[in-house]
């Protein structure tokens, strides 16, 4: 057995950091070594402590937690998990956070809720045996290809990712042009949080992003997230594809769920597909991706130099439901190379 998580809480609330403590404590994998009310006491807390991994509230005093962010990335990389009110506010700070290089995030708990922070514990695990090199520099995006560079086939594309999303995906679709296939995306991450993450990725990316609605017409130039929390997206409608939220209980503990995304477009566009698995932690998405190559669909795969959690896509590479393995950056310009028409006509 590898030893303990060790892990330093950062928040202002005595009471947060106490319940914080409580949930990560009942996991014998993990050791909270110690507490900070704000960035200064965190400073000195993470120089005399040396943790793996920190937990760190966005909103405190004398320091907030985008900016103590950025200095911790700066100055001592390392694993940070962003504890964040459920607000737009909040998810808008949490999803900066996220591309600042924090390594996930989670939602403050409502009154009463039965299982405060979720998988907290298990984002402090793997964030803790996470391989990645946090003082690496992101690198400079290309601009995508002009719309009359591009000539878009009939293909969708699906894509599904978790841990380590925020950036992956940001990576992908900034290589898509405005005439881009149409994409439907499934990423884990709590409700209210994918209005804002759609938001930012329409302001990022060429293509019209937008959260999911059901009913919503798959069209060329479109992305749509699923949105966060209380029902899975699906496609449907042979001669006029859209999207489907459905109302089902949680597939691989998720909701919505890449798997149940990926099963409806194997069987809705077959070989006339794309499926792409990035960045996660779990094994969402594995078994869909491995549907979608069976209908004859092209399939990809993040490799692991370039995961933050190489979970999902091992699990996936694993069952023989990658086509190629490649890393973040080329994976948006491979996209464009399997969907785009071919010469002799459209595909």
């Amino acid at each position: 057995m590898s030893a303990p998580a060790r892990v330093l809480v950062v928040d202002d609330s005595p009471t947060m950091r106490g319940l914080i403590t409580a949930v990560l404590s009942s996991d014998p994998e993990v050791n909270v070594i110690g507490q900070a009310g704000d960035a200064l006491e965190a400073r000195e807390a993470i120089k005399r402590l040396n943790p793996d991994v920190l937990t760190l509230d966005i909103e405190m005093p004398n320091m907030n937690g985008l900016d103590f962010l950025e200095k911790i990335m700066t100055l001592r990389p390392m694993p940070v998990i962003m504890v964040s009110t459920m607000t737009h506010r909040g998810a808008e700070a949490t999803l900066a956070a996220l591309e600042i290089g924090a390594f996930d995030c989670v939602g403050k708990p409502a009154p009463g809720e039965l299982r405060p922070f979720g998988d907290l514990a298990e984002k402090v695990k793997a964030a803790a045996r996470t391989q990645r090199q946090y003082s690496q520099p992101v690198a400079a995006v290309a601009p995508p290809p002009s719309v009359a560079d591009f000539r878009v086939g009939r293909k969708i594309v699906a894509i599904g990712s978790s841990t380590g999303g925020v950036e992956a995906l940001i990576a992908v679709l900034q290589k898509f042009p405005a005439n881009c296939p149409p994409t439907v995306i499934t990423q884990h991450m709590p409700p209210t949080f994918t209005k804002s993450f759609a938001e930012r990725l329409n302001r990022l990316c060429a293509p019209v992003v937008q959260e999911a609605t059901d009913g919503a017409r798959l069209e060329i130039g479109k992305i749509y997230l699923a949105p966060g929390g209380e029902r899975h997206l699906q496609v449907s409608g042979a001669s006029a594809p859209c999207c489907r939220l459905i109302d089902r209980a949680p597939v691989n503990g998720h909701r919505p769920s890449v798997d149940v995304l990926f099963d409806s477009v194997a069987e809705l566009a077959g070989r006339n597909a794309v499926g792409v698995i990035l960045t996660g932690m779990g094994r969402d998405g594995a078994a869909g991706l491995l549907k979608m190559r069976h209908a004859g669909a092209r399939t990809l795969g993040q490799n692991e130099k370039t995961c933050v959690v190489y979970g999902m896509p091992r699990v996936a590479h694993e069952l023989g439901a990658v086509e190629q393995q490649l890393p973040l950056s080329a994976i948006g310009e491979e996209i464009l190379k399997m969907t785009a028409a071919r010469k002799e006509g459209t595909e």
